[in-house]
């Protein structure tokens, strides 16, 4: 279970400029749960799951996961259990590399090794495979660079990557924010599919609604740093975009 217990953040202290985002906030979020968060610009999403994964520092109270306080951990110690797809589908990949070297990385998340010697003949059919579930044809294409693949493709392989190495946390920022609307539904059926595979306890941040009713078991809606809606299960399915939208 991930907990966020007491939440103070205050943004630009001590200026003009100084905002109280969360006071006193609190967040359980069960094992399996498949959590959509959805809100306004500045409603705290992308702040909260920066919290999450230790990006972005709190001024007083507890990140608890699984039992263990990890509020001091760095990010970096955070990615042992938690796996993480951004919105630009660059920063999940590193866009000089091939895509086997980019799968030789993520392969080896967390170990100490030099690249040159780190892409084992042995894994490469294991990572055709996994290319080869994508159902992008990047299971031919090991020597290109990810650079010079599409948008989908690389969002793809983003996901793929976060999710390589054992984790029980997916953190999903605004992933297919930056593809088309086609490509986005492939990346959300590709999503659903590891998600259930590997039964990973799941949060997406999204502003499309649509998506955030379709997928997950829990819906929460954000506003200035509060939760304003929290449903889950069958009352979550339940709710329509209309209803949504009256309260945006």
């Amino acid at each position: 279970m991930l907990e966020l217990r007491k939440i103070y953040k205050t943004f630009n202290k001590g200026t003009k400029h100084e905002s109280e985002l969360f006071h006193d906030f609190n967040l359980k979020v069960e094992k399996n749960d498949f959590i959509s968060v959805i809100g306004n610009n500045g409603s705290g999403k992308t702040s909260l799951i920066n919290i999450i994964c230790g990006s972005l520092e709190i001024d007083s109270g507890q990140v608890i996961l699984d039992n263990e306080d990890i509020t001091n951990k760095k990010d970096f110690q955070r990615y042992s259990k938690i796996g993480r797809v951004y919105q630009e589908p660059s920063v999940g990949t590193c866009t000089d590399m091939t895509v086997l070297e980019n799968m030789s990385l993520a392969d080896n998340k967390g170990k100490s090794y030099n690249l040159t010697r780190g892409i084992r003949k042995n894994r490469i059919e294991f990572y055709k495979d996994r290319l080869r579930d994508l159902d992008l044809d990047l299971e031919n294409k090991l020597n290109v660079r990810v650079g010079e693949l599409s948008g989908g493709q690389r969002q793809a392989m983003a996901l793929l990557m976060a999710t390589m190495t054992p984790i029980e946390y997916l953190i999903l920022d605004e992933h297919t924010a930056a593809l088309d609307p086609k490509v986005a539904d492939i990346i959300m059926k590709l999503t659903e599919k590891i998600v259930k595979e590997k039964k990973l306890t799941t949060i997406m941040v999204t502003h499309n609604i649509n998506y955030a009713l379709e997928y997950g078991n829990r819906l929460l809606m954000m506003n200035q740093g509060e939760i304003i809606l929290d449903e889950k299960d069958e009352k979550k399915n339940k709710i329509t975009a209309g209803e949504i939208l009256s309260i945006y």
